[in-house]
């Protein structure tokens, strides 16, 4: 077995979870679907324990997986929330950076310098 050669970096799971993540949250349109998919995924967990897992879900029963399930879905749920929130942040950069943007393109378009 070859080991890899010295100046080669080997790929590590968090280098590539921390790029990945950088580019799903800067990408709207990425953004927006993780979004989507991970309402659905919140939704059908909620879904799916209150009626057909309900029976081992069972907090008398089975108090592991009634804790693991419903802290899995609220995990999932606050995800939901934060890239909400993160989204809705961005959005408001984006306008009040366009927002200066024209206001700097009407101050030239006014200057005295293009009066004819």
């Amino acid at each position: 077995m070859e080991s890899p050669p010295p100046n080669e970096k080997k790929l590590r799971i968090t280098s590539f979870a921390t790029h990945a993540a950088r580019g799903l949250v800067r990408d709207q349109t990425m953004r927006r679907k993780a979004m989507f998919w991970t309402v659905l995924v919140a939704v059908g967990m909620l879904f799916f324990g209150a009626t057909f897992l309900a029976p081992v879900l069972n907090s008398r029963e089975n108090r592991a997986w009634f804790l693991f399930y419903w802290l899995a879905c609220a995990w999932v749920t606050i995800t939901v929330f934060l890239l909400a929130i993160f989204d809705l942040l961005m959005v408001r950069a984006q306008a009040r950076a366009e927002r200066r943007e024209l206001a700097k393109e009407l101050r030239k378009a006014d200057s005295p310098n293009d009066a004819d």
